[in-house]
């Protein structure tokens, strides 16, 4: 009996060992039997990547904030007399010059009331005209004492009388003259109407202050920036008159409106939020610049001269600094903790980490790790950005 067990034992190893080693790849064999036969693994592959060469330029130091945008002057049109408006004499929405009509009150009054002063005047004139005869008649009868001093002092007072009325009958023609140049709206600025608030055939009134529209300056037109107050202090601005150049940019941070300058730095900064205004003022001629549109302003405060500089898509962002991907002469990679100053264009200013000359990767950074091995593709140097 115990021989059948051994029997029994021995067979059950040796079909569980043929069924291990059928289970075996022909590898795994060849390690069991000749250990001394093992491949070693291929190396890892080359991962490819595009580098750039840190460089040195010109950099614009940006002082950046946002912005609305102002009408460089805005007029709300409105009658200095009362009338019934006769003539509309604008389209809405277009461009119109100093000067130009833009409505008529009806005239009939205010010419009625300037006859009516003309007359006046002339009748002065001729009073006055016969005191002055009567005042020299009685000034040669006074000589011969066929009239008395009474009399020529009488004639005397009567010309003053009929001066002052004449100069009172100027004066009125005068102003209806003005009355009457009134019923003529006319655009006291350049730019260009709104919407027309007032139709023909109203009646308005110079004290109800009725607008019949709204005349806008379009070029040139002002921006107020709002910018951090430590910021301008930094960057050394000067209370008051200013002359920085400013460039307007849209909600994307990239494409640019129009170029202008900094008129004036506002005089106080604003307790609840430490931010100063900043006013702009820009050409406009394209007509990129609306009133009450947010636009993004840089002011160009300073230029720092042979920064060195590397594509923006090269500084990446860590947990412990910004860094960048740097090639080694042995076509590894290492990272290199970087101070990042202004972003311009697509290039970033290094303020310390890199030197000129150093190749940093741009393009195939989520495959690397440290020391990995790269297959280099150099990206063409590309024309220097502009600092103005």
């Amino acid at each position: 009996m115990r021989v059948v067990l051994i029997l029994t034992g021995i067979i059950a190893l040796v079909i569980g060992g043929l069924v291990y080693f059928h289970a075996l790849s022909l590898d795994q064999m060849q390690r069991v039997w000749h250990p001394a036969a093992v491949v070693a693994p291929p190396p890892p592959a080359a991962v490819p990547v595009v580098v750039a060469a840190a460089r040195t330029q010109d950099v614009p130091i940006y002082l950046s904030g946002i912005g609305t945008v102002q009408a460089y002057n805005t007029v709300n049109v409105q009658t200095q007399v009362d009338g019934q408006i006769s003539q509309i004499l604008f389209q809405e929405g277009q461009d119109v010059k100093a000067g130009d009509r833009l409505a008529i009150i009806d005239r009939r009054p205010y010419q009625a009331q300037l006859q009516q002063q003309v007359a006046a005047r002339m009748r002065d004139q001729a009073l006055l005209q016969g005191a002055r005869l009567d005042l020299a008649r009685y000034t040669e009868l006074v000589k011969k004492d066929y009239a008395t001093q009474q009399q020529v002092d009488q004639e005397q007072a009567q010309v003053g009388q009929y001066e002052g009325a004449v100069l009172n009958d100027t004066a009125q023609i005068a102003y209806a003259q003005t009355q009457l140049g009134f019923t003529t709206i006319a655009s006291p600025i350049d730019g260009r109407v709104g919407i027309r608030q007032v139709d023909v055939g109203n009646f308005v009134r110079a004290a109800q202050g009725t607008t019949i529209v709204v005349v806008t300056q379009l070029r040139p037109i002002s921006v107020i920036f709002t910018v951090s107050a430590e910021a301008v202090e930094r960057s050394k601005l000067d209370l008051g008159v200013a002359h920085v150049p400013v460039i307007a940019l849209a909600k994307d941070d990239t494409t640019e409106l129009d170029r202008g300058s900094v008129a004036v730095v506002d005089n106080m900064v604003d307790q609840t939020t430490g931010t100063i205004k900043l006013k702009a003022n820009f050409p406009n001629e394209k007509l990129k610049l609306w009133p009450g549109n947010f636009v993004n302003g840089r002011l160009v405060v300073d230029t720092r001269h042979d920064g060195v500089t590397v594509p923006s898509e090269a500084v990446r962002h860590g947990p412990r600094c910004d860094f960048t991907w740097i090639v080694r002469p042995d076509q590894t990679v290492a990272t290199r903790c970087v101070t990042v100053g202004q972003t311009f264009a697509d290039r970033t200013l290094i303020e310390k980490g890199l030197a000129q000359g150093a190749e940093v990767v741009v393009d195939g950074q989520y495959r690397l790790d440290e020391g990995s091995k790269v297959e280099i593709t150099r990206r063409p140097p590309a024309r220097s950005a502009s600092a103005d």
